[in-house]
């Protein structure tokens, strides 16, 4: 079985750089194939058989809403 490093990173982009992500990832969602994204200098592929959900979250003065991509390695 391969070895993995964890990793837990935050990455920002600009609004474009965030819309051509999405584009490519629900392009590759609707034909039902793989998904393939660079984030933060390593590549990552994802089946397209992955688990999606959507993840909100609110604290006191703060709100988060996540787009998640699970899948086993």
């Amino acid at each position: 079985m391969k070895k993995t490093k964890k990793r837990d990173i935050e990455k920002v982009y600009t609004k474009k750089e965030f819309i051509q992500k999405l584009r490519r990832l629900a392009d590759a969602l609707e034909k039902d194939k793989k998904f393939n994204i660079q984030v933060a200098g390593e590549r990552i592929y994802i089946p397209k058989d992955a688990i999606i959900n959507i993840e909100h979250e609110r604290e006191s003065k703060e709100e988060e809403l996540e787009f998640q991509i699970k899948w086993k390695l």
